[in-house]
Parts: C-alpha cells; structure tokens; sequence
C-alpha cells in the first residue's frame, strides 16, 4: 500500500516540483562525473596537454659574459696581426648583439713591465672600435694593477645573451601503439632546437627590438608639402615619366 502511495503521490506532484526534482538529479550526476580522478579509463583531454612545442620545448636565454683576453709583451708596438684579427672578430660580435649588450669593459694592466705596451694596444683598440662603427661613450676602460706580470693581459669582455637549445631524442611511447591522438613527447623540439641555434642575436626571443631613429631631414620634407598641399613625391622629369609609362 505504501509504494502504491509513493507512486501515487509523484504522480499528482505538481509539474514544478518534478521539474525541479529532475534538474537537481541532472546536476548530481554532472558533478559525480567531473571528479577528478572518475573519468573513463584510457580518456583524455587535449586541453589539459601541452600542445604548444614553446611550452613543451621552451627555449632558455641567460645572460653570460664574453670574454677577450690579449696578452702584451713588454716592449711592444701595439697588438699582433693575430691579436688585431681576434679583437676585430670580438668586436663584431658586439655590434651585432644590439644595444642589449651593454658596455664594454677594457680592463688595462698598470704598473708593470708592459704598461706602455698596453698603452699602445689600447689605442689599437680604439681605431678598431671606430672602424667598427662602436660608439667610444659605450666603452669603459679602466686600469688594474698588473703587479709583476711581465706580460699582463688586457681584458675585453659585455654581457651577452645565450639561447640554450632543448635536448630533443624522446620517446617514452611507441606511436603506432598510440590512439589519442594528442602531440607526442618529441613533437615541435627539433623546431625549436634550430631556431635557438640558429638566431643571431638571442635577446629578440625576450623581446621585440626598439625602433631606430627616423630620417628627419626627409620626413620634415614631406610634411612641410603636405601642409602647403604639394604634391608629396619625389619630382621626375620628363625622360623619368616616360620610362615609368613604357614600363
């Protein structure tokens, strides 16, 4: 009688109450079936992969010094051949690490054997840094004691940015065997291992680079004819229209 009269009861329950009965079921399951740890086995979600090989693979950039050392003898004229070629190659590299870089530090030997030699080397190196279109306000040259070192060196070194490459050769899992369908272990590293490799100057990975100066003289140009509402481009006489024409 009693489950004659529960039935009975849902029944004539109004249709407020039943929907409503309904919607917190739905709920109740829809949360059992979201606990962490209840979801079908072998089921997986692409979301909660890291897809992206930057993520998987990231590239590392670090700051480490570059360093030159040039040893002078005392009695010296200047900087070897070897020596002039080595400095010319370090300060290349300099220039194309960008303003990043920061300053250069020459550290030059006083008080020993070879002062006047590196007195002499360093002028060398400052018609090297100007031929390599350097800027001298980015250069800092101090002295240090050389103590009794004959032959002290003089010591060239910036702070320069380094793009470590990811190790790339994993496989913990045998793809033909794999039914997921989601981005493997190895997936995207030989990508990033090249490109770390193979960029010029590492800090554009931290970064865009800072926009140059622009050509004032020509822009001013432009401007003031806009302004008197001249036509802005470059005159062309008469054989340069004929020539743009036949073409």
């Amino acid at each position: 009688m009693t489950a004659k009269k529960n039935l009975r009861d849902c029944l004539l329950a109004p249709a407020s109450t039943v929907a409503a009965g309904l919607m917190l079921a739905t709920i109740a399951a829809g949360l059992v079936g979201c606990r962490p740890g209840q979801e079908e086995p072998g089921v997986q979600v692409a979301s909660w992969a890291m897809i992206d090989a930057r993520q998987r693979h990231p590239i590392v950039v670090t700051d480490e010094p570059a360093n030159l050392t040039l040893r002078v003898a005392a009695g010296a004229s200047g900087l070897t051949p070897a020596q002039r070629a080595q400095a010319i190659h370090f300060f290349r590299n300099y220039r194309g690490s960008g303003p990043d870089a920061g300053r250069l530090a020459i550290g030059v030997p006083s008080g020993g054997a070879n002062e006047v030699a590196s007195v002499r080397a360093l002028a060398d190196l400052r018609s090297i840094v100007r031929d390599a279109g350097i800027d001298e306000m980015s250069i800092n040259v101090r002295p240090y004691r050389a103590d009794r070192d004959a032959s002290a060196p003089i010591k060239i070194a910036y702070a320069r940015f380094i793009a470590q490459a990811p190790e790339c050769g994993h496989w913990p899992d045998n793809l033909a065997h794999d039914h997921k369908n989601l981005p493997y272990a190895n997936f995207g590293c030989a990508t990033q291992r090249n490109l770390a490799v193979q960029v010029a100057n590492p800090a554009d990975l931290l970064g865009p680079r800072a926009m140059t100066p622009s050509a004032a003289e020509r822009r001013d140009t432009v401007r003031d004819k806009y302004v008197k509402g001249q036509p802005t481009g470059a005159q062309k006489s008469g054989d340069e229209r004929l020539e743009t024409i036949a073409k």
